[in-house]
């Protein structure tokens, strides 16, 4: 009996730990672009989300340079691999500032969002913006998505994380697109405030 009730523990636990699993999606604004990885904010998102009570593990799986094809290629060996409770995508930004067709970003971050559930995990989107200089008409479209994915598959969107930030030149790289190492844990406890109502 007592075989079987340890046998009965363990599974529990392993369960368990795979349904404390936040899996983050990214490009090179999570992936810790120049870098060490420890210095990213995924990694520093777990004990962010710990102080506020929540025992879950990040991994981050981003990648600098990926675009929403590239993560659609990845996610379902990520899913596989990692069995999450939840997976942030934070994807699009390679997308936009190669000028992507804004139906081709829509249809591979719908795909995502849709293995995701079909994997009994949460999905929660990112909102991604591309710079003003690539017209008002696209940056428009290409902000527009995400809400609207949010809206029509019942996704969480959390904030865009770069905004608050760009305009501090002390927390900016030189190509005024990549935060530095040191707003990494300002961008930890931002999002773990925005993430943790979902949890």
């Amino acid at each position: 009996m007592m075989r079987i009730l340890s046998v009965l523990l363990i599974y529990l636990c392993s369960l368990n730990a795979w349904g404390n699993t936040l899996l983050v999606v990214g490009d090179s604004l999570s992936a810790g672009y120049q870098m060490r990885a420890e210095q990213s904010w995924p990694v520093l998102l777990q004990p962010a989300l710990k102080q506020q009570g929540h025992e879950i593990t990040v991994v981050n799986a981003s990648i600098s340079g990926d675009t929403t094809g590239n993560g659609l290629a990845r996610l379902p060996t990520l899913l596989q691999q990692h069995k999450p409770a939840y997976v942030i995508i934070e994807l699009g930004a390679n997308d936009g500032l190669r000028g992507f067709p804004q139906g081709t970003i829509r249809n591979n971050l719908s795909q995502m969002i849709t293995e995701i559930q079909n994997a009994d995990a949460k999905p929660m989107l990112v909102q991604i913006k591309v710079p003003p200089n690539y017209g008002k008409r696209y940056s428009d479209m290409f902000s527009s998505i995400y809400p609207q994915l949010s809206k029509e598959l019942a996704t969480p969107l959390l904030p865009f994380f770069l905004e608050p930030i760009i305009l501090k030149q002390e927390w900016m790289m030189n190509d005024g697109l990549h935060p530095k190492p040191d707003a990494q844990p300002w961008i930890a406890e931002y999002m773990a405030e925005n993430i943790a109502p979902y949890l």
